[in-house]
């Protein structure tokens, strides 16, 4: 098994929270554009936010092993509150 292999490995138990944690930055960012944000400046702190969470994604992981249970559960938990949030906004046309 080569080193890429291995590394797949580590991600795996975050791969949920990864798939709907980029739904919900889509969300967001639909609401921004929604909400008349300038598009440029939405699109710069959108990269920007997600090369932050690469970088601790990348080096945090091997600390949160021991805990993706919690981190799987609480995350997936947030996004589900942050989705519903927006949708009730949209609903009510705030």
């Amino acid at each position: 098994m080569g080193n890429g292999d291995r590394m797949l490995e580590e991600y795996l138990p975050f791969v949920g929270l990864i798939i709907f944690g980029n739904i919900e930055n889509l969300v967001l960012s639909s609401q921004g554009v929604v909400a008349g944000v300038n598009p440029v400046k939405l699109g710069v702190a959108s990269l920007i936010i997600v090369a932050m969470w690469l970088a601790i994604g990348t080096f945090g992981t091997q600390i949160a092993l021991p805990y993706v249970d919690f981190i799987d559960f609480f995350g997936g938990l947030v996004i589900f509150i942050l989705g519903a949030q927006a949708m009730i906004e949209s609903i009510r046309g705030e």
